[in-house]
């Protein structure tokens, strides 16, 4: 195994303290790794930070905040390497972390891309909510994790110890070939952030290659340190993202079934966030997510059409055939292990 082959990617935007709390033990265990940090215009003091006491971390800075999702495409256009690792800067990562899932990718030809297990830094006995041990999808298009359904969050005594196919790896650390990333064109920047890492795995999905979960390898992660839960505009991106990844990627005989659902779930999520929430600021940003999605979706027909010309497969297994709406709420499933198909 060759770590000059890996180039560790954070992008950070004015995220000194994170940098601060956690890239010494980044450093300390990139086991050869070239680390970048992608800087988005920070207005805070990270760029002078690292100039003035890592000098070892190659930076790119780029002119203007462009997002989650065009930062690093932006970013990764200037890194030369066979894998990209997208870390986010709140992660604390583990000796063995980074050479367990090299291994994974050098043994499997046909994984475009994998993911560690998530735990949580500050309870780190449990699964953390952005990733746990990799994702999956819904028939409705609702994402969740092995070890957390929406809010529910398991601990980890091992259950999920087995590397596994999973529909959707998450961002937050993220194992890609670069060739694999290239491939589809990356991710979507006019999503700006939430749900990029999902539409990118679909893409890759459909054209027949695998995404996986390798829980061998193992960091921690805040999360939430840009857009908290509860803020409207982070409600807004995911709505809105949601909905036109939905669109970019279901089949032509699942959309039309799918959209109408998800126009009735949207609304009764929007009114639920208001009545029981009394949450104003959510229950406006899912009306501007639809009125967004509606606005632009003509701007993403070529896309459709492109990658259902492109699908290489008429099925994904990890795209869930049930509501995790309906296993949830209705039968009371709370841990991923009592889902139909995993017991």
């Amino acid at each position: 195994m060759n770590m000059d082959q890996v180039a560790i990617v954070i992008l950070n935007w004015n995220g000194r303290k994170m940098l601060q709390l956690y890239l010494p033990t980044l450093l300390k265990n990139a086991g050869g790794a070239r680390v970048y940090v992608a800087d988005n215009a920070s207005t805070d003091d990270s760029v002078s930070f690292l100039k003035t006491y890592y000098n070892e971390v190659k930076l790119i800075l780029l002119e203007r905040n462009w997002g989650f999702a065009d930062g690093y495409n932006k970013a990764l256009e200037q890194v030369e390497a066979r894998y990209y690792v997208l870390l986010n800067s709140d992660v604390e990562v583990t000796p063995s972390w980074l050479a367990t899932l090299l291994a994974w990718m050098e043994a499997h030809p046909d994984v475009a891309a994998c993911q560690p297990k998530l735990r949580a830094v500050h309870h780190k006995e449990c699964f953390e909510y952005a990733g746990a041990a990799g994702g999956f999808i819904d028939r409705l298009g609702y994402p969740f994790c092995r070890g957390r359904l929406f809010d529910s969050v398991e601990e980890d005594h091992g259950q999920y110890d087995q590397p596994r196919e999973v529909f959707w790896a998450t961002g937050a650390c993220l194992m890609i070939r670069a060739e694999d990333y290239w491939a589809v064109g990356g991710l979507d920047g006019r999503f700006f952030a939430h749900c990029e890492e999902i539409d990118l795995c679909w893409r890759l999905r459909w054209l027949g290659r695998k995404i996986c979960c390798v829980p061998q390898s193992v960091v921690y992660h805040v999360g939430g340190g840009t857009l908290p839960q509860g803020n409207p505009r982070k409600t807004y991106l995911n709505f809105r993202n949601n909905l036109t990844m939905l669109y970019k990627n279901l089949p032509d005989e699942q959309l039309g079934k799918v959209m109408r659902w998800r126009w009735l779930l949207d609304y009764v999520a929007a009114l639920e966030t208001l009545i029981v929430n009394r949450n104003w600021g959510d229950f406006k940003a899912i009306f501007r997510a639809r009125a967004a999605y509606k606005k632009w979706k003509p701007e993403y027909e070529a896309d459709r059409r492109r990658i259902q010309a492109s699908r290489q497969c008429a099925a994904i297994a990890e795209h869930k055939n049930y509501s995790i709406l309906w296993q949830y709420y209705i039968k009371g499933k709370r841990k991923f292990c009592q889902l139909p198909g995993e017991q």
